[in-house]
């Protein structure tokens, strides 16, 4: 039997945790229930459990034989702060927050994972199984990393994925290399004086200074960036003012910006200092900006990428696996580990249902379990020959 039916064994078990998990959406770093659903999952299969790696992070340890090399395999815990649209027997029960990114499909995929490894025992060495809270850009897997999560659990390779919408369930797609942005949230505060808003003179008013600002921002990647790198910069928000009457003393301009160079995000932050500063200046109000980097690119070492293409081409055969994925601008803190450890990334069909991730109707697709969990599994396996175990016995 192959690992992907062998998995397909329990998968009325699989997608029971998972719909649980959807049911119970909580926001990163306060993954409480969710943590100690997958240490109980973990325990029951014999595995090592370590709680509170980095506040509510889990990590699961799984040995065998003799081997001397360990593989850490990833998951995330966190959902988002979005009001769910979907109508199903599972859906949110917490209002306002629900999994539209598919990361109580990841939790249950490496879950899947733990327990095939716990059961069939088919490595020599350490496995170590990493449940990372808060993804969505407050700091997780850095939370992780102070808590000593590389130092306490050492690991030769790390690896991860996440599900594509779009991509047919039972491939798998990588991209060797720079594969996704870092990624940066930005606040720039404008401040004027606010006036009566029939006495415009008396005024300096910071959200007309504020939408200029906007305005020149659009020029930092075309007219800074060189034409052969790649950035973003996004104004998703401005926020000024709180009655029709009244200029306000003040306004915000809030975003994101994205580069797969840290040379260009020093170059985007510099600029739009430049542009705030001085546009807010024009009008005779300052402007404070307020630049965080929140991811770093992600990029993944091009031999384990192939190595990861190698084992799906294995599991599910060469024409369902695209090696050379071209790189997203979206950003992924998955990307701090690889900083620290030589792994990879890689991408798995989630179907053509299910709406597109970051939106109320995303649903994650339970057919993507088995091949998420076989291809977490059979890495680990691959890593980890049992070579060593035999020559012992």
């Amino acid at each position: 039997m192959n690992i992907i039916d062998h998995i397909r064994q329990y998968r009325e078990d699989l997608d029971a945790i998972r719909q649980d998990l959807h049911a119970h959406p909580e926001l990163g770093l306060a993954e409480y229930r969710t943590a100690n659903l997958v240490a109980e999952k973990l325990e029951a299969w014999g595995i090592e459990v370590h709680r509170g790696v980095g506040g509510t992070g889990v990590v699961g340890v799984l040995r065998n034989g003799n081997g001397p090399h360990t593989v850490g395999l990833r998951a995330d815990l966190d959902a988002l702060p979005i009001a769910e649209a979907n109508d199903l027997p599972y859906r949110s029960r917490t209002s306002g927050v629900m999994h539209a990114c598919g990361h109580d499909g990841h939790t249950t995929m490496l879950l899947g994972a733990a327990r095939y490894l716990a059961e069939t025992r088919k490595f020599s060495g350490v496995v170590c199984f990493i449940f990372q809270p808060g993804e969505e850009g407050v700091g997780g897997a850095l939370a992780m990393l102070r808590d000593g999560l590389f130092e306490r659990f050492p690991c030769d390779e790390v690896f991860a994925l996440h599900n594509r919408p779009g991509l047919p369930i039972g491939q798998y797609a990588i991209t060797p290399g720079p594969a996704m942005s870092g990624g940066a949230f930005f606040d720039i505060t404008v401040t004027g004086r606010g006036a009566h808003g029939a006495r415009p003179e008396e005024s300096i008013d910071p959200v007309l200074a504020a939408c200029h600002i906007v305005t020149t921002l659009q020029s930092v990647i075309a007219r800074n960036v060189p034409p052969m790198e790649t950035g973003v910069l996004s104004v998703t928000r401005v926020i000024g003012g709180d009655a029709y009457n009244v200029i306000p003393q003040s306004a915000t301009i809030s975003g994101t910006a994205r580069a797969f160079k840290a040379a260009v995000m020093t170059l985007i932050e510099a600029q739009m200092q430049r542009i705030a500063e001085g546009v807010a200046a024009g009008f005779g109000a300052t402007a404070e900006v307020n630049f965080r980097r929140i991811f770093a690119p992600l990029v993944n070492d091009p031999a384990l990428s192939e190595f990861c293409a190698d084992t799906a081409a294995e599991l599910v055969g060469e024409a369902n696996v695209n090696r050379n994925k071209p790189p997203a601008m979206g950003s992924e803190d998955f990307s701090f580990m690889l900083e620290r450890v030589p792994g990879a990334y890689m991408v798995i069909g989630n179907g053509p249902q299910g709406g597109q991730l970051h939106n109320p109707h995303y649903n994650f697709n339970d057919e993507a379990t088995p091949f998420g969990a076989a291809i977490l599994a059979r890495l680990a396996e691959r890593k980890l020959p049992r070579a060593a175990l035999d020559a012992s016995t």
